[in-house]
């Protein structure tokens, strides 16, 4: 895994150089030579390695075992998610993961059994990544590092933190450490197998769709899941002084509804827009609204953290080489 640190950190270097030399490309993405020829790297190493060792891990490991294995690592990681919830100032988030620290140690077999969310503590993802971002730090070009996948220039500096706060960093004994850090790594690819070849089947420009997603995703994360909207080159300014012909607010606007109507040539609730959602790069996967969580209002054909929604309708945003919490997320 120290291997993993300088590699990391010689992808961002070799980024910044690359970046120098070239103008123009996609805002926000100015990398992206480098990033396509890194990603393509990633997928020759999971074609050829961590997905063949994946698929024999899921058939050789019972499906209980696997879960207990999951189990165990998430529970390592909500001691630095304690501390990252305490340094962004969420106090009682952070009381409650080291709750379930405690707990899951103590009564759960090491964490290999999760007692600590039927005792209705919630599992959080924090990271110091998050944290740089709650604190203001801007998160810099798109990344992509060798064997990890998507990040950008913050998250890909607060790696080398989080790395160092990895409690499996401490053991002493190598063999049982790097042992650790193997078990750890094929079993969250195992858990991702069915979401990749979803994607691999779906998404035409799979790099484009693993970045957008995954800046979504971040995003999304950093604000726990209510990011504030982006300005738009088409926002036009506002102003609290009344336009000429425009009526006050208690007067309704011309071809305004009313109350659970819709205006002349609107959409219908649960029809779809023409051309609404359509991308060469989307992945949708159905899913019920009530399992997405509550939808924002107007949020209706955007991308919210890992999720579409379009009227009625969830769907969810699946990326690659993501290797995210939803991984390693505790099971009961």
């Amino acid at each position: 895994m120290q291997m993993l640190g300088r590699l990391a950190a010689a992808a961002l270097l070799s980024a910044v150089l690359a970046g120098c030399a070239t103008t123009g490309g996609t805002p926000g993405d100015p990398f992206e030579p480098f990033n396509r020829a890194m990603f393509k790297f990633n997928d020759k190493v999971d074609d050829y390695v961590m997905k063949p060792v994946s698929k024999g891990y899921k058939a050789a490991v019972p499906s209980l075992v696997r879960t207990g294995v999951t189990n165990f690592f998430s529970n390592l990681q909500d001691l630095w998610i304690s501390a990252n919830n305490l340094m962004q100032g969420k106090v009682e988030s952070a009381l409650g993961d080291f709750l379930r620290f405690t707990f899951n140690s103590s009564f759960g077999l090491l964490g290999v059994i999760d007692i600590a969310s039927d005792m209705g503590l919630d599992k959080h993802n924090e990271d110091f990544g998050q944290t740089l971002g709650v604190w203001g730090v801007g998160s810099g070009p798109y990344l992509v590092l060798p064997f990890l996948g998507p990040s950008n220039v913050r998250d890909g500096l607060a790696f080398v933190v989080d790395f160092k706060a990895d409690p499996v960093g401490y053991i002493d004994n190598v063999p049982v450490r790097n042992s650790l850090y193997g078990i750890r790594f094929v079993n969250t690819r195992t858990n991702l197998l069915d979401t990749t070849s979803i994607l691999e089947e779906a998404a035409l420009d799979r790099y484009t769709f693993v970045r957008d997603s995954w800046v979504q995703r971040r995003r999304s994360l950093i604000y726990d899941g209510n990011p504030p909207r982006e300005p738009s080159d088409s926002d036009e300014p506002k102003s609290d002084e009344l336009q000429p012909g425009e009526p006050k607010s208690d007067q309704p606007k011309p071809d305004e509804p009313e109350p659970g109507g819709s205006k002349p040539g609107e959409q219908k609730p649960g029809e779809q827009k023409s051309g609404e959602l359509e991308s060469d790069t989307a992945l949708l996967v159905a899913s019920s609204v009530e399992e997405a969580g509550p939808v924002p209002a107007g949020a209706a054909g955007a991308v919210i953290g890992s999720c579409v929604v379009s009227g009625d309708e969830t769907y969810s945003v699946i990326p690659l080489y993501t290797l995210e919490q939803h991984a390693l997320e505790p099971h009961p």
